[in-house]
């Protein structure tokens, strides 16, 4: 269970680690930035556990890994939008990061508690009571996820 963080369409990997941040690779240092362009106040309210959810087009812009990596350090479980750039959505997967697509999500307001149930494509918000649909992960994608992402899945396949 978390708290939402409600954005709008066409968030870009600017918005949500803006390129001056990038000089650091320590996903720590990249999490104190987070959304700051667009919510100067996200890095002071995110708890872990918390949601983002968002319109269409999440994660449009550069094909950086920044992204992903500073909104799972900042403590967020997992980003709910109507869509995602597709590499956004590929550098998600690849380091751990739940993405669920959801057409409802105009229905989800800033401070909901949501509970999110990634193998059955379950978003619940318990504010509301309503009940979300997402397309639930391949049994590969969720291996990816549970371990942590690509590189860890890949060690732990391998016994290394």
């Amino acid at each position: 269970m978390g708290i939402v963080h409600k954005y709008g369409d066409n968030i870009d990997t600017d918005v949500i680690i803006p390129a001056r941040y990038l000089n650091s690779p320590a996903p720590e240092d990249l999490a104190q930035h987070c959304m700051e362009d667009c919510d100067r106040e996200f890095v002071r309210r995110v708890k872990p556990g918390d949601f983002i959810v968002a319109g269409e087009n999440f994660g449009c812009g550069s094909s950086r890994e920044h992204a992903p990596i500073s909104i799972k350090a900042s403590g967020i479980q997992a980003v709910v939008a109507k869509s995602f750039a597709r590499i956004f959505y590929r550098n998600s997967i690849n380091i751990g990061l739940p993405i669920l697509e959801c057409p409802d999500t105009d229905e989800i307001s800033a401070g909901d508690e949501l509970e999110v149930n990634l193998e059955a494509g379950e978003i619940r918000d318990l504010t509301t009571g309503k009940v979300y649909k997402s397309a639930p992960f391949p049994a590969e994608i969720m291996e990816i996820i549970k371990a942590g992402g690509l590189l860890a899945s890949i060690a732990k396949r391998s016994g290394k």
